[in-house]
């Protein structure tokens, strides 16, 4: 197939609103998101929020209610999953029929120019002779959002999270309303290949004015797709509710217990297994610790439940679920190191530079993990911070013993860690930088 997305869309004017869409808001794993929009608006930025699917969390973090952008919502398509692709077109498209039709009517060749995007897209991705449904769901949403868009003429540039079918929708609604386009990139949405099929997030750059990253190692990995388009680096820095949250809370004494803690999904790319199995070796050697997973569910959830109890380990290893900013907090304060070894997945799925890690150091945790993806960029090891090799829970447990008796270390790297933080993760700086971003759109 041809290539796509050659051309940059239109360039949009001088000061304009600048239309931030999301696949979900708000949402408790994204405070980073939450906080990059607060920030943004303290710092004069006007924004719209338009959101892909419905509102399905009540609990937010407390930035939430502070920011007085209100979202709005595009009309909800059904599961990809539910039913057979010519059942889904026929339940779908009358939701988005008006938008549909309005659209057509105002730029025909636009909009039958993404509409071919999706049919060859959903051809390309076909499981045998079956197409898939994303790319129909995803040019749907773009002309419903370039509808809403042609009612906010102060929009002038759009921006995306996350390249996968968040960028889609926004790269296509770009095309069809005639403004401009940039998308952040994290983790898995750039690295798998199933996320992107057939060159997309090529043609995704190819069209971008501009392209943001969070990590040093994604920057280098998005220029080495070739596309000539500036891609910049800027950490998501610490989010906005846990630095209120350090400065109004005094440090506490150290725990009378060897006690880590890990955040995070239960997820494989966390190696929450790995810690679990490092656990089960300092038992064995005689280092008396507890450890304590705080996070939501994951596909490796039953995986480490399994764990825990085969070893013997359900006294020393605690799955707290899900916690909010303040709990977490204190957790932090109860406990003497954070350990996170974190891996990349057979199928390229990985983290960045974790939010929770640079959270843990900025509390005065000392850090253990793999210099993995960006993690070096945070952790410099014996510096400010611990890594270990990837993939081996003995170095994990090696790292952690060496801690636990050495608490003069600990302090070390506790206060070393503190500093790159407030030095390098600053996130009302970082969002300095994304303000300017923007507002360099219109010059």
């Amino acid at each position: 197939m041809a290539d796509r997305g050659t051309e940059r869309t239109a360039r949009p004017g001088r000061n304009g609103t600048i239309g931030y869409v999301l696949m979900g808001y708000p949402r408790m794993t994204e405070l980073f998101i939450a906080s990059e929009i607060w920030r943004l608006e303290q710092n004069g930025v006007p924004l719209r929020l338009f959101v892909l699917k419905p509102r399905d969390e009540e609990r937010h973090h407390r930035v939430v209610g502070e920011i007085r952008t209100v979202p709005e919502y595009l009309p909800t398509a059904a599961a990809l999953k539910a039913k057979p692709f010519h059942q889904w077109i026929r339940q779908n498209v009358p939701r988005f029929l008006p938008a549909l039709r309005r659209e057509a009517r105002r730029h025909p060749l636009r909009v039958a120019r993404c509409a071919a995007w999706a049919v060859a897209l959903a051809v390309e991705g076909r499981k045998g002779w079956k197409p898939t449904k994303v790319p129909a769901r995803e040019f749907l949403r773009a002309v419903a959002l370039a509808d809403m868009l042609h009612d906010s003429p102060e929009v002038s540039h759009l921006h995306a999270h996350f390249a996968h079918g968040t960028t889609t929708v926004t790269w296509w609604a770009s095309i069809i309303s005639g403004r401009s386009f940039s998308f952040t990139g994290h983790a898995k949405d750039i690295y798998e290949r199933s996320q992107n099929p057939g060159g997309l997030l090529a043609r995704k750059l190819r069209a971008a004015r501009f392209v943001v990253t969070c990590t040093g190692a994604n920057h280098d990995y998005l220029e080495s797709v070739g596309v000539d388009v500036p891609v910049h680096l800027v950490y998501h820095g610490l989010n906005t509710d846990f630095t209120r949250l350090l400065a109004q809370s005094p440090p506490a004494a150290p725990p009378q217990r060897f006690r880590v803690i890990g955040v995070g999904s239960l997820v494989h790319k966390k190696g929450f297994d790995l810690l679990v199995e490092a656990v089960a070796i300092l038992r064995r050697r005689g280092v008396a610790l507890d450890a304590v997973i705080a996070g939501g569910g994951g596909d490796n959830a039953d995986e480490i439940r399994t764990m825990i109890r085969e070893r013997g380990l359900t006294d020393a290893v605690t799955l707290l679920g899900p916690v909010t900013q303040e709990q977490l907090l204190d957790e932090y304060r109860r406990s003497s190191v954070f350990a996170l070894p974190c891996r990349v997945t057979e199928n390229g799925d990985r983290d960045g530079i974790p939010n929770v890690m640079v959270e843990a150091m900025a509390a005065g945790l000392p850090a253990v993990s793999t210099p993995v993806s960006g993690i070096p960029e945070l952790i410099e090891d014996g510096v400010n911070g611990v890594l270990v090799a990837p993939e081996s829970p003995e170095a994990l447990a090696d790292g952690l013993q060496r801690l636990a008796g050495d608490p003069a270390l600990c302090e070390r790297l506790a206060r070393a860690g503190r500093a790159t933080v407030q030095e390098r993760f600053d996130g009302d700086v970082l969002a300095l930088r994304m303000a300017a971003l923007f507002r360099a759109v219109g010059e």
